[in-house]
């Protein structure tokens, strides 16, 4: 029996869709086809497929797509989706311009 991170298991290889050019993750502008496509390229988790392609981190932190990404990456393990370990969440974080927190630090004094 495999487990999930066995990287000897077969998957099969990477045969393209009709609906591989289907947005999954808006925010970061990933498709299915590059989400199936990373599976056959060794990304068994959710937390590799977020590091490799960066779906769930845009503006939505996952919150239109992460089911969607889940159910790709089971149909193409052969898995149930209740299978794959969640990825690891991350507090959202925002770009903030040096001007607004030196701002901030003049106010204080």
């Amino acid at each position: 029996m495999y487990t999930i991170n066995d990287r000897s298991r077969d998957i099969g290889e990477f045969i393209p869709a009709e609906d591989d050019d289907m947005l999954i993750c808006r925010c970061e502008e990933i498709t299915k086809g590059e989400i199936r496509r990373a599976v056959h390229d060794g990304m068994f988790t959710l937390t590799e497929i977020r590091r490799y392609l960066r779906t769930g981190m845009g503006l939505c932190q996952g919150q239109t797509c992460s089911r969607l990404v889940k159910g790709i990456v089971a149909k193409e393990l052969g898995i149930s989706p209740a299978e794959l370990e969640p990825a690891t969440a991350r507090v959202p974080m925002r770009p903030i311009e040096m001007n607004i927190l030196a701002a901030e630090e003049t106010e204080a004094i």
